[in-house]
């Protein structure tokens, strides 16, 4: 709808991204914010070109990601937090890791998908196909940061100015003038690090990594009750989707 009403001309079709086969396009850059939660079909889907079998969606945004992007392709896609540490992600990282340049990992604000999931705690993979990644440059743009609101403090541009004059002009961010860019640039804000693939490895690829404490940022800052609240009612919502599945499983006898 918003192609149509942006008078973008597109090729769009109705269709299931993760269970159906791949259709063969290939793409220069790819966007996206995968569907967070568990509902839904909670089978792992059956594609030969998925180096890890596992029924969580956005994990398997990661693999479609891979397999639909040309060499050199871009992709940008947003992730919440468990899915930088849970179940797979650990293995779908080390093939990720091999096959593209994960170059630069941000932290979204706390609140960002307020008000619509107020709770989730996100963040943006960034990544190339075809070059294998040495480095990854993580961004916090939520320690210390207030919680975004839909009235008080909602999210604009300025939430992502410093991130993206850390970014720099480079969109690959491999050149060595763009890591040099970047090693420049980080020697002033203790918001942007870099890890390199040894570090990553070390961590099992374990990439929820908390950069600074709160007393090294500027003036700390809580989250409202509003933020706090919806935070622990999104824990809560996900913890009975789990128990819904394993109360499927165990009604359709399959334990």
């Amino acid at each position: 709808m918003n192609l149509f009403l942006h008078g973008i001309e597109s090729s769009i079709y109705l269709g299931d991204s993760i269970y159906e086969s791949e259709k063969g396009i290939k793409y220069n850059v790819v966007l996206t914010n995968p569907p967070f939660g568990t509902k839904g079909a909670n089978q792992a889907p059956e594609r030969p070109d998925f180096m890890v079998r596992t029924s969580n969606k956005q994990l398997n945004f990661v693999q479609h990601l891979v397999t639909i992007l040309k060499p050199g392709g871009r992709a940008a896609i947003v992730l919440p937090d468990n899915c930088l540490f849970a179940g797979e992600a650990n293995r779908i990282f080390e093939y990720l890791f091999k096959d593209c340049n994960v170059h630069t990992l941000l932290r979204l604000p706390n609140g960002t998908f307020s008000p619509y999931s107020p709770g989730v705690k996100a963040n943006v993979l960034f990544f190339t196909k075809g070059k294998s990644t040495e480095n990854i440059w993580i961004y916090d743009a939520r320690t210390g940061v207030p919680g975004i609101t839909k009235k008080d403090r909602p999210l604009t541009p300025k939430h992502f100015e410093d991130f993206e004059n850390c970014f720099g002009p480079d969109p690959n961010a491999f050149s060595s003038i763009a890591q040099d860019y970047r090693e420049n640039i980080s020697k002033n804000t203790k918001r942007f690090k870099k890890y390199s693939i040894d570090e990553i490895k070390k961590r099992n690829y374990n990439l929820d990594i908390v950069l600074t404490e709160k007393q090294d940022l500027d003036k700390i800052e809580y989250d409202e009750p509003e933020i706090l609240l919806n935070s622990i009612k999104d824990s809560e919502m996900k913890i009975i989707e789990q128990i819904d599945k394993i109360l499927e499983i165990i009604t359709d006898g399959d334990c």
